[in-house]
């Protein structure tokens, strides 16, 4: 498998060097899987600095009146369904699970980590935590299949701190289960099986972004990332979040935690994640998680989605966290 980039060289007058002539230098990369390109661009300032914003303060700003802490999260949440979970609500260890009232599928919910849990720094979020919200995840896209038969896309999602699109600080996640799929969802159900496996092997052999395996999962930094610092796992035998249990779904959680660990490192609070579900059973699919970070909470603050990712659908990424850079950093953590 060709793994395609270009390299696309300009011209300017420079300020800083009395306006002589200066190249510019782009690379353009297309994912191999569903053929989105990505821009890897040098930039003379530093576009995603660490994070250096009181998040804990932030944390005790929001505390009061937040819908999803112990005070109100019974009240002002909506319930299940009872031809779906007759109790209302999923409790798997510390996460409660409930509806969402903003119905982004057909069957919406959010999972909170921990209701006790208002302020969730990456570096505190541990296998138990991810675990159990994951587990309420997969009993809530179970029961909805089983609910309506017709809704077999399943996704579960994260919108971690607001620059990530959250519109409440207290950490959770959301999942759905809905009868067609995102537009991701259908390019990479699209994609055929040996793709699959011949994605993985090039980036095997080549050794630059594959990160190792926790077991049966693999882990790879993306070649052409939707996103700062972008990594991807692949779940061979699971096309759904439905057929995720025991030691898969412990296997994933680690894996989640060893990459959120290394954001951390990196000096970043917020990240998207989504874990792509096709129709359960699809034969030769394997499950995808795709996760990244967001900007930093700043003065003045720059979200990191522009008219490139927004409307184009290209990511522009600074040199110091494109993929090559992230590998590195993450060395043998993803190896078991």
């Amino acid at each position: 498998m060709e793994l395609r980039s270009q390299v696309l060289e300009g011209e300017l007058l420079h300020p800083d060097t009395g306006f002589a002539s200066a190249r510019t230098r782009l690379e353009q990369r297309w994912d191999p899987l569903t053929g989105h390109a990505s821009r890897l661009v040098s930039s003379p300032d530093e576009l995603f600095p660490p994070n250096t914003y009181d998040l804990a303060r932030l944390a005790e700003e929001t505390r009061t009146g937040c819908p999803f802490c112990p005070d109100l999260v019974e009240m002002v949440t909506p319930q299940l369904a009872p031809h779906v979970w007759p109790q209302g609500r999923i409790r798997r260890g510390r996460a409660l699970l409930f509806p969402n009232l903003r119905a982004y599928a057909k069957h919406p919910s959010v999972a909170v980590y921990d209701p006790e849990l208002h302020y969730l720094p990456l570096a505190r979020l541990d296998a138990a935590l991810v675990g159990d919200n994951l587990a309420a995840q997969v009993d809530f896209a179970r029961a909805a299949l089983e609910a309506d038969s017709a809704s077999t896309w399943v996704s579960i999602n994260a919108n971690h701190m607001l620059p990530s699109g959250s519109s409440l600080f207290h950490p959770h996640t959301q999942g759905a289960a809905h009868p067609q799929p995102t537009t991701m969802q259908a390019l990479l159900a699209a994609v055929p099986p040996e793709r699959f496996d011949d994605y993985l092997a090039t980036e095997r052999r080549l050794g630059q972004r594959h990160l190792g395996g926790t077991g049966t999962i693999e882990w790879l930094a993306s070649f052409a990332p939707l996103g700062p610092a972008e990594l991807r796992a692949f779940l061979p035998g699971v096309a759904s979040p439905v057929e995720l249990g025991g030691d898969r779904l412990a296997e994933l959680a680690h894996g989640i935690v060893v990459a959120l660990a290394l954001y951390a490192e990196l000096g970043f609070e917020s990240f998207n994640l989504a874990l792509y579900g096709a129709p359960p059973g699809t034969a030769g699919y394997p499950l995808n998680l795709r996760m990244l970070v967001r900007s930093n909470l700043d003065m003045p603050y720059r979200s990191d989605a522009t008219f490139l990712e927004r409307l184009h659908w290209e990511a522009a990424l600074d040199l110091t966290i494109t993929p090559e850079p992230v590998a590195e950093r993450a060395g043998d953590r993803f190896r078991r």
